[in-house]
């Protein structure tokens, strides 16, 4: 495993906010949170910070997570590129960035944030809470990057890609099918084509279940369909169908 790092002073903030200091009803949704986490902290007193919201600062030099999200930041985007060439080896810089900016994105991070019920474990002001900070999708993706920096600190590297691999790599395949429609795209204004053409043929279902059929056309190519909970799914999953088909021909 590698070491953890360290530096003075933020090991020293790290042990004056100890979760054996910390109320009983924080330090008790600490124990809950790792459980979820699949990861124990040598030091609860780092998860306890990521978890906490500014509005609960006194004063600048009170401890809030966004040092821990800073850092968490970083270590995603490290460990998520690092995932992404694993899994796709052949595919060119573009290829994997455009995955990378889907994996990290907020609503990404704040989906997994939900997921966990992570809003029942942050904790901010009174104000705050009545407001419903802690639902709000950009500070459930801020904490759990401040979750990832505090694993990054308690154990290293290798803590924080155990956590992001087993998080993310389900999510790659969803990724997928999310870039499809800009892939499509950009190929076909690479050979000078019109714009892909998406259109609803089908609509069924129940009015709170319908199951969509798109039909997409690109000039050139036989039109393929696409069948979705959503129209936006069946476009995707058109437009992948359809990246498969000219991949085929070409």
């Amino acid at each position: 495993m590698t070491a953890a790092p360290s530096d003075a002073p933020d090991d020293a903030r790290d042990n004056d906010i100890d979760a054996a200091a910390a109320p009983s009803d924080a330090a008790a949704a600490v124990t809950a949170l790792q459980v979820v986490l699949g990861y124990t902290f040598e030091n609860p007193g780092r998860l306890d910070r990521a978890l906490t919201h500014t509005s609960l600062r006194q004063s600048r030099s009170d401890p809030s997570y966004e040092r821990l999200e800073f850092l968490g930041d970083r270590v995603l985007g490290l460990l998520v590129a690092e995932l992404l060439m694993d899994r796709f080896p052949g595919a060119q810089e573009g290829d994997l960035a455009r995955r990378l900016a889907a994996l990290v994105s907020g609503s990404t991070l704040a989906g997994i944030a939900r997921s966990i019920d992570l809003e029942r474990y942050i904790q901010v002001g009174q104000g705050e809470n009545a407001a419903g900070t802690h639902r709000r999708g950009s500070v459930l993706a801020d904490c759990l990057e401040a979750i990832i920096g505090a694993m990054f600190r308690d154990g290293g590297l290798e803590a924080a890609r155990l956590f992001v691999r087993r998080i993310f790599t389900p999510l790659i395949e969803e990724v997928e099918t999310r870039v499809a429609k800009t892939d499509l795209q950009e190929l076909v204004q690479g050979r000078g084509l019109p714009l892909p053409v998406y259109e609803v043929v089908e609509r069924e279902g129940p009015a709170h279940r319908p199951t969509f059929t798109v039909r997409l056309t690109v000039l050139g190519q036989e039109p393929v369909l696409g069948v979705g909970n959503s129209k936006r799914a069946a476009e995707v999953e058109a437009a992948a169908r359809m990246l498969e088909a000219i991949g085929d021909r070409s």
